[in-house]
């Protein structure tokens, strides 16, 4: 029984920080997006996209794409119109099956 109660905890601690890292690289990815907007108006040293599209992997795909569409940036690039929105449903589905374990 105790174990049990060992294992519930654990998994309620790692799906805190799992929360908390989720949090972070959704605003990460959607300040990215603004800041590499902001930088393109200027003429100035841009944000590679391959860094763009890296943090979307990672877990802030939903933030980068709020981005894109608040600061219309990057919308028109076929890699970040179709390739963020897959991101985020490979993502949404690997949620789904990790909540079922």
């Amino acid at each position: 029984m105790n174990s049990i109660i060992c294992l519930k905890g654990k998994r309620e601690v790692m799906i805190k920080y799992f929360k908390y890292y989720f949090i972070v690289l959704n605003l990460l990815g959607f300040l990215s997006m603004y800041i590499d907007k902001e930088k393109a108006k200027s003429n100035k040293w841009r944000i590679k996209e391959n860094t763009l599209l890296l943090i979307a992997l990672l877990g802030g795909s939903i933030g980068s794409y709020v981005g894109m569409k608040i600061f219309r940036h990057k919308t028109k690039h076929s890699k970040f119109k179709y390739g963020i929105p897959f991101i985020i449903l490979v993502q949404l589905c690997i949620f789904l099956y990790m909540s079922k374990l």
